[in-house]
């Protein structure tokens, strides 16, 4: 198993790269989208991708893209109550441009609120229908009791483009495993700055290490319109994404969560499946759902890729979710390494999990003169040579390591070690077997 760390770059920790992303205004495009990929792209060579307003994206459209410089209610004397300078998440996310004196009844149309969290500020959006608003405490909105307010906010909403970025780590084959986070968040932590921490380790640590079996493509994207685009852009050379992962949540406290492909029989579904059962018995494994974050969208009927979804908490699955309560506080250092550990794991059986077709497959080949066996029988079967029985065994060429360790509840990564010396010694041979969208 992979071994690696990003303590040892001193001041280039997880938590660092959070915090130093946080206070940027995200949004599915604008300037803060490019400034949070120009900071990740410190960690990982990255291609910036933009693609214009009005580009036609399977049944979409890139929006008018988004900007917002400042925002603010203020009383008639001029007491500001409610500022975007103090959290990004005071403005109703893609308010279009109002500079306006309105009414209290009018500015209740336009406000957001948690009541059951009366010091939280609630993340809203409004990207595909022109509005303008502000989210504020419950405590905050109480106190508004004049009759009349000034509403502004600064804002640009019109023709530019959407971006987003991507790193490819060429391997041996040119089949892919593809990870995708979503960065259309701002100042949110878990959702999704954990994401966009882990993809940044994730491709320093394979840029690092010697090439792979599979390349890796990483793409960091707006939510939904972001995996469509890509989707739509690279439609013709999906068929070589064998495997992917979509990355998110990986921040709080809760058990890792592995939510399935869209037929949640892949090879990726069966390997994360593993993984997290190995790890502990508290991780969780969800069936798909055509909700959620961009899985959906590579498990749409027409793409169907064997993408699935890695999180701790789900989406809506934590008390914190979509308000300013997921801040600096609820994501920590060794649960960001722990997540980027489960992935590198995952990644890592995936190499490992290969298929082999046994070439001396009538009866058990002789061992001992491969210098295979022990030389003195009679005695309990060593832990290796149980593992050279098992996958000579069941090596048929449609059985992989995985299913092989299931059987048997040998490791994969003993298997994938001996799997290696048998080939070595001519009894098996690598049967390569086709991953890509299912028909």
């Amino acid at each position: 198993m992979t071994e690696f760390s990003t303590h040892s770059d001193g001041e280039q920790t997880l938590m660092n790269l959070v915090r130093q992303l946080y206070p940027i205004c995200r949004s599915i495009t604008g300037n803060g989208v490019r400034e949070t990929l120009k900071i990740a792209a410190d960690w990982l060579p990255l291609e910036i991708h933009e693609v214009p307003t009005g580009t036609k994206v399977f049944d979409w459209y890139v929006p008018n893209e988004w900007n917002i410089r400042s925002a603010y209610i203020e009383d008639m004397a001029g007491n500001r109550i409610i500022d975007f300078k103090d959290h990004n998440l005071h403005v109703l996310n893609y308010s279009c441009p109002i500079d306006a004196t309105v009414d209290r009844a009018e500015l209740e149309n336009h406000l957001y609120s948690i009541p059951e969290h009366p010091d939280w500020i609630p993340y809203r959006t409004s990207y595909y229908t022109e509005n303008w608003g502000f989210c504020l405490t419950q405590r905050q909105r109480d106190e508004l009791a004049d009759s009349r307010y000034r509403v502004k906010i600064d804002s640009d909403l019109e023709p530019g483009s959407l971006t987003y970025a991507e790193c490819l780590v060429p391997g041996e084959s040119d089949h892919e495993i593809l990870v995708y986070t979503h960065i259309c968040h701002p100042s949110l932590c878990n959702d999704n700055l954990s994401g966009v921490a882990v993809v940044a380790a994730l491709g320093k640590a394979l840029l690092a290490q010697p090439r792979r079996r599979y390349s890796y493509r990483l793409v960091l994207g707006p939510g939904a319109i972001g995996s469509i685009t890509w989707l739509s852009r690279n439609q013709s050379n999906l068929n070589r994404i064998a495997h992917g992962l979509v990355l998110g949540l990986l921040g709080d406290d809760a058990p890792h969560t592995y939510k399935a492909s869209r037929s949640g029989t892949r090879e990726i579904d069966m390997v994360a499946s593993y993984v997290l059962k190995q790890r502990s018995s508290a991780n969780r494994i969800l069936s798909f759902s055509p909700y959620g974050y961009d899985e959906r969208q590579f498990g749409s009927p027409g793409i169907n890729l064997p993408v699935g979804r890695l999180t701790r908490s789900v989406n809506e699955g934590y008390a914190q979710y979509h308000s300013s309560a997921d801040n600096l506080d609820i994501v920590s250092e060794d649960r960001l390494q722990e997540s980027l550990g489960v992935v590198m794991e995952i990644l890592d059986s995936l190499e490992e999990n290969r298929y082999y077709r046994n070439l001396e497959p009538y009866c058990e080949p002789q061992l001992g003169r491969r210098r295979l066996y022990r030389d003195t029988g009679g005695t309990r079967i060593a832990d290796r040579e149980e593992a050279i029985l098992w996958l000579l065994n069941q090596a048929d060429g449609q059985t992989s390591l995985l299913q092989i360790a299931e059987k048997s509840s040998i490791g994969l990564h003993s298997l994938a070690a001996v799997a290696s010396e048998l080939v070595d010694s001519g009894l098996l041979a690598e049967n390569i077997i086709d991953h890509g969208a299912e028909e």
